[in-house]
C-alpha cells in the first residue's frame, strides 16, 4: 500500500448521509485539516431516513446539525446538502448532473467517495444509497470536466472544472493509506457527535460506538508503516 498523495490543497468528500464521512473517513480529514488544506463535505441527503420512529421532517434537521458539529471537529466549516430524498438516490443522470455541478461549484482537486461495492464483506449488503453514490460521484466527476455532457450547468455560470487529479474510494480493497496516528481521538469525537443517531442504533453508549467503529477503520493496514491508518482506492483523472 502507497502513501496517500498530499500535493493538493482542496478536496471535497462527497457521500449519501450524514454519519458515512465519520464511519470510514473522518481521521484521514482531520489530518488534511491540520496540514491547512481545504477540505468539504457535500451529502446527497439529509439522513432523513434513519432513525426509526422519527419522522424525516424531525430527523432530516437533526441529523444535519449534528453532521455540521461532526465537521466542525475535524476543521471542516463548508457542508453543503444537496437536499436529494434519503433511501431513493438512483444512479444515472439526474443524480451525475446533480453531483457534477457539485465538483463545478467546489473545484477541487481530490474527490473522496464512500466505498459503493454490494457489500461490506461476505454478508453485509451495502445500502442502495451507497451504491448508487459511489459509482455517481466517479462518473460526476468525468463529467464535471466534459463541456458537453451537462451544457445546461454552464448556463448558469458552472463553467467545466477539469482540475481533479483523483477521486479516492473509502473501500474495502485500498491502495493507499493515510496515516493518522494522531487524529483517531477527533475522528472519535466526530462520530460521536452523531448521538442522536447512534443512541437509536444501539443500546452501546455512543462514545463507546464510535471508539469501536474508529479502532475498526483506522486499525494499521498490510503493507503500510503506520500505527494507525485509514485506506483509500485512488482513481487517476
Amino acid at each position: 500500500m502507497e502513501p496517500f498523495p498530499e500535493d493538493w490543497q482542496r478536496a471535497i468528500v462527497v457521500v449519501a448521509h450524514p454519519d458515512d464521512i465519520e464511519y470510514g473517513a473522518a481521521a484521514a480529514v482531520a489530518r488534511w485539516t491540520d496540514q491547512g488544506k481545504d477540505v468539504r463535505y457535500v451529502l446527497a441527503t439529509s439522513g432523513e431516513a434513519g432513525i426509526a420512529g422519527l419522522p424525516p421532517a424531525e430527523s432530516g434537521p437533526i441529523r444535519e446539525a449534528e453532521e455540521r458539529r461532526s465537521a466542525a471537529v475535524v476543521g471542516v466549516s463548508e457542508v453543503e446538502f444537496l437536499g436529494l430524498p434519503d433511501g431513493r438516490l438512483i444512479a444515472g443522470l439526474e443524480l451525475r448532473s446533480v453531483l457534477a455541478a457539485a465538483v463545478r461549484r467546489h473545484r477541487p482537486e481530490l474527490v473522496v467517495t464512500m466505498n459503493f461495492s454490494n457489500t461490506w464483506g461476505p454478508g453485509y449488503l451495502n445500502s442502495a444509497d451507497h451504491r448508487a453514490l459511489g459509482i455517481s460521484v466517479l462518473d460526476a466527476t468525468a463529467d464535471a470536466a466534459n463541456e458537453w455532457i451537462f451544457p445546461e450547468l454552464s448556463d448558469v455560470g458552472l463553467e467545466p472544472w477539469t482540475g481533479v487529479r483523483w477521486v479516492a474510494v473509502n473501500s474495502m480493497t485500498p491502495t493507499h493509506g493515510v496515516d493518522v496516528s494522531t487524529t483517531v481521538a477527533r475522528a472519535v469525537d466526530s462520530l460521536a457527535e452523531h448521538s442522536r443517531y447512534l443512541a437509536a442504533l444501539s443500546e452501546i453508549p455512543v462514545r463507546v460506538q464510535a471508539q469501536a467503529q474508529i479502532d475498526m477503520v483506522s486499525g494499521p493496514k498490510p503493507g503500510f508503516e503506520a500505527d494507525r491508518a485509514v485506506g483509500f482506492e485512488l482513481y487517476y483523472f
